[in-house]
């Protein structure tokens, strides 16, 4: 029951639930969902912290960079949650304004490094 609490309250915030959706395109760099969510780099590494301490993301270094993706989905709750959060997220005004400011981040970004 524990889990299960701790999955769902990852998902009370507004920023985690906009974060979740900008992952859901693919993995990102934390200075990207900085840049494509104009907030803080410090706010958004918290979001970032609580939602890989409930499973919902897996983290890889490069270099100095952390990335973030979403977890694969598996058999439990997050699994079958998954598909369908993001289905319901895409359709928010705030999250269709999040993705378009993602593609167009990424084209300027394409080919320099995080920094």
């Amino acid at each position: 029951m524990q889990q299960t609490t701790h999955l769902c309250k990852a998902l009370s915030e507004p920023i985690r639930l906009r974060i979740l959706a900008l992952l859901g395109e693919g993995e990102l760099c934390v200075c990207d969902l900085v840049e494509v969510l104009q907030l803080p780099q410090s706010t958004v590494s918290r979001h970032l912290a609580l939602l890989k301490a409930a499973g919902w993301l897996a983290e890889r270094r490069q270099g100095v960079w952390m990335y973030y993706r979403l977890m694969d989905q598996g058999a439990g709750l997050q699994g079958a949650l998954q598909p369908h959060l993001l289905e319901h997220l895409t359709g928010l005004e705030q999250v269709k304004a999040d993705l378009e400011r993602r593609v167009g981040y990424l084209r300027k970004k394409t080919g320099r490094a995080c920094g």
